[in-house]
């Protein structure tokens, strides 16, 4: 039998079990994963944003805007980036 060790989100868990029909060990995972969601670094948020909109078919041009559009919505919010800032964090 695996011991329960209590975390430091367990009242968020047993907050989305009784607020939704999610089985304990799924709140858990989505808890997880908001916290990585948010944990990311405004250079990781930049590299995965530039992935998924150039896997989409998405040129630079347009991605580079959508990035600098989306920063400021972030839940901490970095410094205004210019085009030139977010493309070094891709390429180098």
């Amino acid at each position: 039998m695996l011991e329960h060790r209590p975390s430091s989100h367990d009242d968020l868990v047993d907050h989305l079990v009784r607020t939704t029909p999610l089985p304990r060990g799924e709140a858990a995972r989505v808890v997880l994963d908001v916290l990585a969601y948010f944990d990311e670094t405004t250079e990781e948020f930049v590299r995965r944003r530039h992935r998924e909109m150039q896997s989409g078919g998405a040129v630079n041009t347009e991605i580079f805007e959508r990035i600098a559009a989306e920063l400021p919505h972030r839940a901490v919010a970095p410094p205004e980036l210019s085009l030139r800032q977010l493309r070094r964090m891709v390429y180098g």
